[in-house]
């Protein structure tokens, strides 16, 4: 392609995103917040709200750009808004998050006219009798269930080549900064639509990188809690150790609202933004982990920026503040995940009454393998299917050394011996080209300490790279998300780097 071609197909995409959202760029980056007060005055209704979003995944998701990152919109999104707007004017909103569109990846179980597939088509007349227990949650705070996202399928735990953000049933999702890119995954769809304002809020799920990266590589704020604080019944699984629900928004304030609608337990906390404070970085220290940097050098020139502001803002920096077990289980975390695929993915597959197992799974791919499998294999399912019970020694061997060396020797010791409050690192790279011949290229991140410990972890917009969105991750210890919070909001506010996507054909040179 020559540059006279390749400017103009660019300009062509961002003149056509931009007049196909005409009608709805009221929604562009508006908050919960902001929603909220239009909905009290009467300028707005959850249906009217609820209408433009479904008219901009028509426009951006499916006859623009075609993000392909809603994999199905829900048939009685407006009925429920209807219902939540005399609700209002009869009771009053039950809180922040009433009439408040929000979408949910396709892994999360609603007992509702949607699907829940996984993005395998194996799952798609499957019955699913009853909500996942975030999403009873989220109906029950006042959110709209306004339709389902597209992911990795099987969230991205199949194949050892798979391509992010590309399923059986959705296809591949695009990345909205750059169409040729990848908008990495699992929870892919989320992260997409999010960035592009086809929803105020979603939710995606994590077992190790599937909130954090997609959210870094598209520019918007994602929470992986503490496994626990948000209840995991009602989602296909992967490993019971490590998979939990996260929050995906625009903005730090955005994700903790959702977040305080999501969680459960002893630990939750139904009102998270007291911890938003501006100026929460003065006074703080915080540990560098060095050695996840030199992804490239302009990855680390924003990172440096960020460390350079934040010491601006008060915090004191300890660099470097690495963790002792850096890259010493990432042999026994795999261990793990397939054992507890296994085992976790039969027992869903059973509750769900769905007839299937996860040998039938492998045939079902075999016998579809032109829609299942024209890109990549199934590798990790046949490897996962040869694994033995959960009391098998080796499972528990492997088990026993990725919480010590994530927690004891990893986390937890850097906290300790430097007596930090958190952990900084960049998130992850820049978006890569999406590639079905090779599948996705490893450009490096932060994801696994926090993942296998079960520890919180929260990234934040930092900057750009060759205008593709960077993301610098805040990880602690269990239960630190209020003090990841203020480090969070306090750097956000500082540093402003979210951008809104153009839509562009390819990454800027």
């Amino acid at each position: 392609m020559d540059r006279r071609t390749f400017l103009h197909q660019a300009a062509g995409a961002a003149a056509l995103a931009r007049a196909a959202t005409a009608q709805t760029q009221d929604l562009e980056e508006i908050t919960i917040g902001n929603l909220g007060d239009r909905m009290r005055s009467g300028q707005l209704t959850s249906r009217s709200v609820a209408e433009q979003y479904l008219a901009r995944i028509e426009s951006i998701d499916r006859n623009g750009p075609t993000l392909r990152s809603v994999i199905e919109t829900n048939p009685d999104a407006l009925s429920i808004a209807d219902a939540l707007d005399r609700e209002r004017k009869e009771k009053g909103p039950r809180g922040p998050m009433h009439g408040i569109p929000v979408l949910i990846k396709d892994n999360i179980d609603t007992s509702d006219r949607m699907k829940t597939t996984a993005g395998s088509l194996a799952l798609a007349d499957a019955p699913q009798p009853r909500d996942a227990a975030v999403v009873e949650r989220l109906r029950a705070s006042g959110a709209i269930i306004l339709g389902k996202t597209n992911l990795s399928e099987w969230a991205n735990f199949r194949s050892t080549h798979s391509s992010s953000g590309w399923s059986g049933r959705g296809g591949q999702t695009r990345n909205p900064y750059a169409l040729d890119r990848n908008p990495c995954g699992s929870s892919s769809g989320s992260g997409a639509a999010v960035a592009a304002n086809l929803c105020a809020v979603a939710v995606g799920t994590e077992t190790d990188g599937s909130v954090v990266c997609p959210s870094s590589i598209n520019g918007i704020v994602g929470i992986k809690p503490t496994l626990g604080l948000v209840g995991g019944r009602g989602i296909v699984p992967i490993a019971h150790s490590q998979d939990t629900a996260g929050p995906m928004a625009r903005t730090v304030r955005d994700c903790v609202i959702l977040l305080g609608a999501m969680a459960e337990g002893s630990h939750a906390q139904p009102d998270y933004t007291k911890y938003l404070d501006a100026q929460g970085l003065r006074g703080a220290r915080l540990g560098v982990a060095r050695k996840f940097f030199g992804i490239t050098s302009d990855v680390d020139r924003v990172m440096e920026n960020a460390l350079a502001e934040m010491k601006r803002q008060g915090a004191e920096i300890i660099d470097p503040a690495d963790l002792p077990s850096h890259g010493k289980y990432g042999d026994a975390e795999t261990e793990v995940l397939q054992y507890e695929f296994k085992a976790d993915l039969n027992a869903y597959l059973e509750a769900r009454r769905t007839l299937l197992t996860m040998e039938k799974l492998i045939d079902f791919n075999e016998k579809h393998r032109q829609e299942e499998m024209p890109h990549f294999e199934q590798e990790i399912f046949v490897q996962a299917q040869k694994k033995g019970p959960l009391s098998d020694p080796a499972y528990r061997k492997a088990l026993a050394k990725c919480q010590h060396l994530s927690r004891t020797e990893g986390i937890d010791a850097v906290l300790k011996k430097y007596n930090v409050e958190a952990i900084v690192a960049p998130t992850a790279g820049p978006a890569w080209p999406t590639d079905w011949v090779n599948g996705d290229h490893d450009t490096g991140g932060c994801s696994t300490p926090a993942a296998v410990a079960g520890y919180a972890h929260i990234t934040v917009p930092a900057g750009f790279v060759h205008g593709l969105p960077v993301g610098i991750s805040f990880f602690g210890g269990a239960w630190s998300e209020p003090v990841l919070i203020k480090l969070a909001y306090a750097f956000e506010q500082a540093v402003k780097a979210r951008k809104l996507p153009q839509f562009l054909q390819t990454a800027a040179l």
